[in-house]
């Protein structure tokens, strides 16, 4: 009791998870940092000036960009096949096969799928091979599921189907009765979509397309697999920070370069809780 009010204790049940995020989220977040501005003589800046360092520039926008472009494109792809899963059978064999899939293919990634892809579609895949045997060359410009290139393409494959996840929600609140409702005021589909649909999927299609960017600046394992030299993306310039075989080694640089990437990632949680917020609105 607190002035004559019962305190409610229903948060203690969130107790357990805040203790998680606390020790595996918070605290290594507040590490990295603190070393980013660690010297040997105490604190200092210079791990982030060293930021302006041309391949670390170009690791940068490499990362951006294919972060962008796997986002927009499983973004797009995933909510055509989420609107043909919500329009199908709520109870029908073909969704509940392929939200099953995606669920697992959406967690699907590392060593694992770089081997997939190269064994099915790489140089000596058998997919290639056989293609090869038919006069069929898509390698002929050079090997490009080694670069940037390949990433997008095999990005693309838990991009898609976590795309589908995180959209179907919101395609299933759109109710058949508002198109039936603007049909029988003389609007056409376009008008549909333009007035109807389309605002009211909008911020669930923004906000979706804004964790798969996320998703695929912070991925790091499938592109470790698949490119073992250099590293033409931010999370391998990392780790090449941390783990280098010629003793240039820099820690604190490493983590300055983490600490831009979380940034990047909060930034772009931040604005995707946002706009979950506002579909979650109308899906009450």
């Amino acid at each position: 009791m607190m002035g004559g009010r019962r305190v409610s204790l229903d948060w203690i049940g969130a107790v357990p998870f805040l203790v998680y995020v606390a020790v595996f989220l918070f605290l290594p977040t507040v590490i990295i940092a603190a070393g980013a501005f660690a010297g040997a003589n105490g604190l200092t800046l210079s791990n982030f000036a060293n930021l302006s360092r041309p391949y670390i520039v170009t690791a940068t926008v490499n990362s951006l960009i294919l972060s962008a472009v796997t986002a927009v494109a499983g973004a797009v792809l995933g909510a055509l096949l989420a609107y043909a899963i919500a329009t199908g059978n709520p109870r029908g064999v073909f969704r509940r096969v392929v939200t099953s899939a995606c669920g697992v293919l959406a967690q699907f990634g590392g060593v694992t799928l770089a081997f997939a892809f190269i064994a099915t579609i790489g140089p000596a895949g058998f997919i290639y091979v056989w293609m090869l045997q038919h006069h069929l060359d898509f390698y002929s410009g050079g090997v490009w599921l080694y670069d940037l290139r390949g990433l997008e393409l095999v990005y693309l494959y838990f991009q898609i189907p976590l795309m589908v996840l995180v959209f179907l929600p919101a395609v299933d609140g759109i109710r058949p009765q508002w198109r039936e409702a603007t049909q029988s005021l003389g609007g056409s589909t376009w008008d549909y979509w333009r007035h109807i649909a389309g605002p009211l999927l909008a911020p669930a299609f923004l906000g979706s397309t804004l964790l798969l960017f996320a998703n695929a600046l912070s991925a790091y394992a499938t592109a470790a697999a698949l490119i073992n030299q250099g590293g033409p993306i931010l999370p391998l310039q990392i780790s090449n920070a941390i783990t280098s075989e010629v003793g240039l080694h820099e820690p604190g640089f490493a983590k300055a370069q983490a600490v831009v990437l979380i940034v990047i990632v909060a930034i772009v949680t931040a604005l995707y809780a946002l706009l979950q917020r506002r579909t979650a609105r109308w899906l009450q």
